[in-house]
Formats: structure tokens, C-alpha cells, sequence
């Protein structure tokens, strides 16, 4: 691609190093860029330097936070007892967006994947454990597995569950199965087989 600036083809480099977007993209957002008001880019570029420098990782569960600890860990209103653990963050988004949980949560950090280097000690898995262990007050009495339903997802779960066992918790692990207006033609062999397992009771009340 040629560009008839150097500093539009700077512009165009950085802005496609951004996960799903090519040349062709970032060149459409650099030449928008260009045609907003000056403080627009300034606005931008100020938002973006202080999301780098500011936001923090709640020492608690690791989430994103402008503090320390971050406002879901400090609520008196969530459930203390409850642990949700999760891959990363937009599961977290994901799961408050539900409006349906109130517990905490454990951000790991990504999945056990052994082909791409990383191992238990590369995640927040101690720090999940020792969380659970210097628990003080309301005690962490479920820990709810939210991770991938993918190879990797699964023996992370086994490898928590296995840590978790000698505090004698609850472990459970959310449902997986067919999505709502979902045909079961078009449904893979294993989500369907798990939907059969975890079956429910029907009412008609």
C-alpha cells in the first residue's frame, strides 16, 4: 500500500496493530482522524495515555480498576461466599451485563494451553487458592468454574478443582448447552451431549 505521507503511513502501522483491523481499516480511521476538530485527536489521544497509566488490576481478583481494589470486591452488597473464576476480563463484563450474579470474582488471566507455553504457574491459580485460604470473616463456601468450554477451558477447571478439593468447598461449573431460538441440527455433538447430561426437571405450572 502506498501512502502519500510518511506520517499517514505511521498513523496507518500503529492504529493496524489493533487486533481485528487491517491496513485498509486503519487507513479509513487515520483519514477520520483527520477530518475531526483538533481537540477530538487530542481528546483521544489523552483517554488512551491515561487508560495505559492509570487503570490499575484489583489486587483482589485482578480485574480492571481505577483503584486498588477494585468497586465489585469493595461492594457490601455482593456475596462474599461466591467465587466466579474466569478466563480474563470480558468475561467478567460479560457475566455483569447478565444482571444475574452477585458474587465475586477471579480473573485468571487466560487457560492452562501447554502448545502455546502457558502453565498453571503463568495464571492467577495461587493467587485463587491463597485467596481462598486467608479468606477472613464471610467464608468462600462455592467456587463457580466460568471458563471456555474448549480443551484447554476444561483442564483448567480439573487442574483448580483438584487444588480446591482440600478446603472442601463447593465446585461447580456453569451450564453449557443449546442457545435460546438454537436448532439442534445445527448443534456440535458435544454441546448437545452435555445439554442432555445436565439435563433439568420441566414444569408446566
Amino acid at each position: 500500500m502506498n501512502f502519500p505521507s510518511k506520517l499517514i503511513e505511521n498513523a496507518v502501522n500503529e492504529i493496524s496493530k489493533l487486533p481485528g483491523i487491517g491496513k485498509k481499516t486503519a487507513l479509513r480511521l487515520a483519514l477520520h482522524l483527520l477530518k475531526q476538530k483538533e481537540n477530538f485527536t487530542e481528546d483521544l489521544t489523552a483517554a488512551l495515555t491515561d487508560l495505559r497509566k492509570e487503570v490499575k488490576y484489583c489486587q483482589i481478583c485482578h480485574n480492571i480498576s481505577d483503584t486498588d481494589i477494585c468497586s465489585i470486591c469493595s461492594s457490601h452488597r455482593r456475596d462474599k461466599s461466591i467465587i466466579c473464576v474466569v478466563e480474563d476480563i470480558p468475561d467478567v463484563l460479560a457475566i455483569e451485563n447478565t444482571a444475574q450474579y452477585n458474587g465475586l470474582y477471579h480473573v485468571l488471566g487466560g487457560v492452562i494451553s501447554p502448545i502455546q507455553g502457558i502453565g498453571p504457574e503463568d495464571l492467577k491459580i495461587e493467587a485463587l487458592i491463597q485467596r481462598i485460604s486467608e479468606t477472613e470473616g464471610e467464608k468462600v463456601t462455592e467456587v463457580i468454574l466460568a471458563l471456555p468450554a474448549t480443551m484447554e477451558g476444561d483442564t483448567t477447571s480439573f487442574f483448580i478443582t483438584r487444588k480446591l478439593k482440600e478446603f472442601g468447598i463447593k465446585v461447580s461449573t456453569i451450564a453449557r448447552g443449546i442457545p435460546i431460538g438454537g436448532e439442534l441440527e445445527y448443534t456440535d455433538e458435544i454441546t448437545l451431549g452435555r445439554s442432555i447430561l445436565t439435563r433439568v426437571n420441566y414444569s408446566a405450572d
